[in-house]
């Protein structure tokens, strides 16, 4: 039995269709890297913007032609899902399963072996990477921001015991893993109270406790919340040490009326106060934002707010989204009464700011020497990989050099991306 597995969204429904793979391999299904040979398609969606979700509703067209050459094809949909007002996914699908039940996947789909058993968490994963990892720490959320629904879908925040998590860790670094990334919705509210001794883990301590694991590897940590981004985790992230210098850290707006009605309990003084405090402990951080444009109510003044905070910021990277209402939350109570045409021109224009603060910043690597880890390759000869502060590069090499870690001299840049030569 062969199965096949879509992924639309970050790099936690990345990390859950590692754990589907698992549960999916140890009642013995091979996966296909060909959508049209599987006997069952597994959809690992997100419901965070209307784009994923729409993908997902075009494929379920695509089963039907596949089913008229393999009529005993299962479909199963998993991961974000948003069942309040999403009919057409329900009833495309052979079944809904939620993510934190997947263990119980071969079960449902009528398998007889079902070898995993307890916390969605402790399924151990079927890596989809040889050199980088996804570790989640944490799952779920408390925040109840006004357009998300992952509160809704994942839960209320649980954390892992920080020994399991170490005890994960050590033992991907001893397979030859180069990269680690921390994930959670809200990575940096973690908090560890299954010690038994009375101590709290707190994220901070986590990191630095993983840090000091051996091994010549990097981390990285996705995605923060300003309110939590401590002074001690920005102690932490100054020690640096196997800790990448790069950060993502949402702003969601840069207009203090918005930032309330999407309820983040923080002002744009605030966040450009926290942005400078890291920038000061972390001379070498390069820090991306995600923000969404068009929210309800938001005025052509408010947005320029936004871009104001783009311009004074200077960010690396930014992920633009334009708001699109989410079924249950706070915000699809409100009128949508941005239109499709201005939500894009927004979303235009903060990019024309991003474009010229990227190039500025890559510009200044020019003549340096970087690492990187290399992830794959482009076409004949060249690689393209991530930087420490998680620029995108491109070098050229006659080995391959996919997972391994390179030093190169920086020869140019562009906003999106540098390139050098090899050292």
């Amino acid at each position: 039995m062969k199965y096949h597995i879509v992924v639309y969204g970050c790099q936690m429904n990345i990390s859950d269709a590692e754990r589907v793979s698992a549960v999916l391999e140890s009642s013995k299904y091979k996966k296909t890297p060909e959508i049209n040979e599987a006997d069952l398609i597994v959809v690992v969606m997100c419901s965070v913007r209307q784009s994923a979700v729409d993908r997902v509703v075009g494929l379920i067209e695509k089963f039907k032609k596949i089913r008229k050459s393999n009529p005993g094809l299962k479909t199963v949909l998993t991961g974000c899902v948003l069942k309040k007002g999403r009919k057409i996914l329900i009833e495309g699908f052979d079944h809904v399963i939620d993510i934190k039940d997947i263990k119980k996947l071969p079960k449902i789909i009528g398998e007889n072996y079902e070898k995993n058993s307890g916390d969605y968490l402790d399924i151990t994963p079927k890596y989809s990477s040889k050199f980088s990892a996804n570790v989640p720490i944490m799952t779920g959320c408390n925040n109840f921001c006004a357009y998300c629904v992952v509160p809704y879908i994942r839960g209320r925040e649980i954390s892992r015991p920080s020994k399991e998590i170490i005890s994960e860790i050590k033992k991907l670094i001893r397979q030859g893993f180069k990269e680690i990334w921390l994930l959670g919705q809200n990575v940096n509210s973690y908090k560890d109270t299954s010690t038994g001794s009375g101590q709290v883990i707190n994220f901070p301590k986590l990191l630095k406790d993983v840090s000091e694991i051996p091994g010549n590897f990097w981390i990285r940590f996705t995605s923060p919340h300003p309110k939590d981004f401590s002074a001690e985790l920005i102690e932490v992230m100054g020690m640096r040490g196997k800790i990448t210098p790069y950060l993502n850290l949402p702003v969601q707006a840069g207009d203090d009326e918005i930032l309330r009605r999407m309820n983040r309990p923080y002002t744009v003084a605030q966040y450009k106060s926290l942005a400078e405090k890291i920038r000061k402990e972390i001379p070498d951080v390069c820090i991306s934002t995600d923000i969404i444009v068009g929210f309800p109510g938001e005025t052509k003044k408010q947005f320029e707010n936004s871009k104001k905070l783009f311009k004074d910021i200077k960010f690396d990277m930014a992920y633009i989204s334009e708001y699109s209402p989410r079924p249950g939350t706070a915000a699809s109570k409100m009128k949508d009464d941005v239109t499709h045409a201005e939500k894009s021109r927004r979303k235009y224009e903060l990019n024309e700011v991003l474009k010229k603060t990227a190039l500025e910043n890559n510009q200044k690597y020019v003549g340096r020497t970087v690492e990187a880890l290399i992830t794959q390759k482009s076409h004949k000869g060249f690689y393209i990989g991530k930087t420490k502060e998680y620029k995108t590069i491109n070098v050229k090499s006659d080995k391959n050099l996919i997972g391994k870690f390179i030093k190169a001299k920086i020869t140019e840049a562009t906003s999106w991306g540098i390139s050098g030569k090899m050292i």
